[in-house]
């Protein structure tokens, strides 16, 4: 849903540029959810597998769907060795049917494979990667386990193993592989070799060959330290999983099943991702709570709702075992551990329930199967959800995935979701539109991600985020910080992507095998800014001397921190002249210190961060100011900034500042 009333008067009658009186009540405004700034994720861009989830070994267990049959991608025989997928009469799994034969031939020596990661492999010296894999056949003799480059050969670790192989089943071999040298670039692989004199029968069979780098909080299975660490040093405070598209799957066969993705990796079959690959589910429901408990995130947990993206839409009388499902996954994250799923929760290691207050009804069911899909949600898919869900669970906030701009008239007491992917004047014009809504929603994914002019997901998208658009981003988050009586918060969509495949270009952070092109881009810098000045409550202005355009802004105060908060946008000032502020909060008295922080960017509004050239677009300013006569503070923001004023208590806390070795 576009609207582009604000825009259109910001570019047809600009007002002449002075200073701008705002005085702010002491009382009055809104309690917040507290819950504003997020994300959603969902293996797009191999932002999960090979992205987020820590795993470096690509194609690790040959996982296949009718959509993508198994293969051997990322792999490489090692001395003449010849590889082969098998599957076995006894393979190493119900979910893992298929594995890689390694035959010796007639090769002599140290024959086996090798993997070439992710688009390449980082490795640094005297970090631990953990590594194991599962083997079948006679073998006796050691394995050897390395890490060496793909360009010379050259060896930065290894370490050997003593085989425990048996020709009659499968056997795990676990070790821990530690580099004395770290490698020039990330164009390494991981090799696995044995002697081929010690094997009988001329082969042996390989499945779930795995290897981790050092995780993020240490967690087994766990994610990318530089990448986890660059979502947290935006402050999210909320989470949507799993992500978007994902949740559908293609078809009602082929969703993404939430049970299929817990448990020992040997029992997830994997999943055909709809954005073109096999998803290993890896990263599954556990982790992702996981990563939520770690980050101190409230969790919006979507449920599917019988809509895939192929149309396909589940009949009435059939809808039944997915509801059922639906109250399953909800006990496996929230119930006690007595209950029969929370039960099974416990046994993966965590007995204490996790907090969960929204659920979400499925994933834009107004697209997906078109009016027919729509039509369904409204008229019983949503409602049968919502029934079931209240009378099981009172305490949790039910949200349907459309809004009510997608003309949904959205049956009590359900909430709504609002999706935007626009241009920078139409994240402008997000400002008012929640301000006369009665019915609670969140945005779920929001960016701007086109120029101003265009739109179009062929060809329409912008390569990064770009500066005219996160401050247009700024811009819809002050509309919604203004109206937090009504929405419960807004997640950034999609959150990372590959540099060497991706399927959509904007993200807030960009990545790919070395962690030095990890980039935090223009919208991370606005989002961190705004997250890390959370209100308690907002508060009504008493007087200002000009409508909003070009200063757009809200105010409101943390009692928490008993500070009060002045957040604002400048969007296209007349002749791009600075906007003078004057600005005072009702009982602040002159002499009263604040810090104020302000962004700007590039003379090309389009300019954005670049991963390749390490170049930051953003400049960020922060001076401590103090309140002058009528305790007012006095500050000027230039054309297509943002800014943040909160004032310093007497007992003020030690801000803490991020430190890190991100680019951006």
């Amino acid at each position: 849903m576009v609207r582009f009333s604000l825009a259109i008067v910001a570019a047809v009658i600009a007002p002449v540029v002075s200073s701008v009186q705002i005085t702010v009540k002491s009382s009055g405004g809104n309690a917040t959810t507290r819950h504003q700034y997020g994300f959603l994720h969902e293996d797009i861009s191999n932002s999960g597998d090979g992205g987020l989830y820590a795993e470096l070994i690509r194609n690790r267990a040959f996982q296949s769907s009718e959509r993508f049959p198994a293969n051997l991608s990322g792999w490489t025989p090692v001395n003449g060795a010849a590889l082969s997928l098998k599957t076995l009469d006894k393979p190493l799994s119900r979910a893992l049917k298929t594995s890689m034969n390694v035959a010796v031939g007639s090769s002599k020596g140290q024959v086996g494979f090798s993997n070439d990661g992710y688009w390449g492999m980082d490795v640094k010296k005297k970090k631990t990667y953990t590594g194991s894999f599962w083997v079948k056949g006679d073998y006796k003799g050691t394995f050897t386990a390395s890490l060496r480059s793909n360009l010379t050969g050259e060896v930065f670790g290894s370490t050997e193993l003593r085989s425990k192989a048996r020709a009659a089943e499968w056997t795990e071999h676990s070790f821990k592989l530690v580099p004395t040298k770290s490698a020039p670039n990330s164009n390494n692989t991981f090799t696995l070799t044995f002697d081929a004199a010690g094997v009988k029968g001329g082969s042996l069979d390989f499945n779930l060959i795995s290897l981790f780098p050092p995780t993020y909080k240490g967690r087994k299975n766990g994610l990318r330290i530089d990448l986890a660490e660059a979502i947290e040093g935006f402050h999210p405070t909320l989470l949507r999983i799993p992500g978007g598209n994902m949740l559908e799957g293609y078809t009602n066969k082929t969703w993404w099943d939430w049970k299929e993705t817990i448990g020992p990796l040997e029992d997830r079959p994997g999943y055909p991702n709809v954005w073109g690959y096999q998803q290993t589910n890896g990263l599954g429901l556990m982790e992702y709570l996981e990563l939520a408990e770690d980050m101190n995130l409230e969790i919006v947990l979507a449920v599917y709702a019988g809509l895939s993206l192929n149309g396909d839409i589940t009949p009435q009388d059939q809808l039944q075992p997915f509801i059922d499902d639906a109250l399953d996954q909800i006990e496996f994250v929230s119930g006690a551990p007595t209950t029969k799923w929370g039960s099974v929760r416990a046994k993966l290691g965590h007995p204490a329930p996790f907090k969960l207050r929204y659920v979400e009804v499925g994933n834009e069911d107004w697209l997906a199967g078109g009016a027919a899909g729509w039509e369904s949600y409204k008229a019983y898919r949503f409602p049968m959800f919502l029934k079931a869900i209240n009378a099981r669970y009172s305490d949790i906030q039910v949200i349907s995935s459309g809004s009510v701009f997608d003309g949904y008239d959205i049956p009590a007491p359900g909430n709504g979701d609002y999706h935007i992917y626009g241009t920078p004047d139409a994240m402008v014009d997000q400002f008012d539109l929640f301000d006369q809504t009665p019915v609670t929603h969140i945005i779920g994914e929001a960016a701007a991600v086109h120029p101003n002019g265009g739109s179009g997901w062929d060809g329409g998208l912008m390569e990064y985020p770009f500066w005219i658009g996160t401050v247009g981003e700024a811009i819809s988050l002050l509309g919604y910080e203004r109206n937090t009586d009504r929405i419960i918060g807004a997640a950034y969509a999609p959150i990372i992507r590959s540099l060497d495949r991706w399927q959509w270009a904007v993200t807030m952070i960009q990545f790919a095998a070395d962690p030095a092109l990890t980039t935090k881009s223009a919208s991370w810098y606005v989002w961190e800014l705004f997250a890390d000045h959370l209100m308690t409550h907002t508060l009504p202005v008493a007087s200002e001397s000009s409508a909003f355009n070009p200063l757009y802004y809200v105010t409101g105060k943390n009692e928490d921190k008993g500070s009060y908060i002045f957040k604002g946008a400048v969007y296209n000032s007349t002749d791009g002249a600075d906007v003078p502020v004057s600005l005072a909060f009702e009982g602040v008295k002159p002499g009263t210190k604040a810090e104020l922080t302000v962004l700007t960017g590039p003379a090309d509004p389009y300019g954005y961060n670049d991963p390749f050239t390490g170049v930051n677009v953003v400049k960020t300013t922060r001076e401590k100011i103090t309140a002058g006569k009528g305790g007012r503070f006095e500050f000027s923001m230039p054309n297509l900034s943002v800014a943040v004023l909160e004032t310093v208590p007497s007992k003020h806390p030690k801000r803490k500042t991020m430190r890190n070795g991100f680019r951006g």
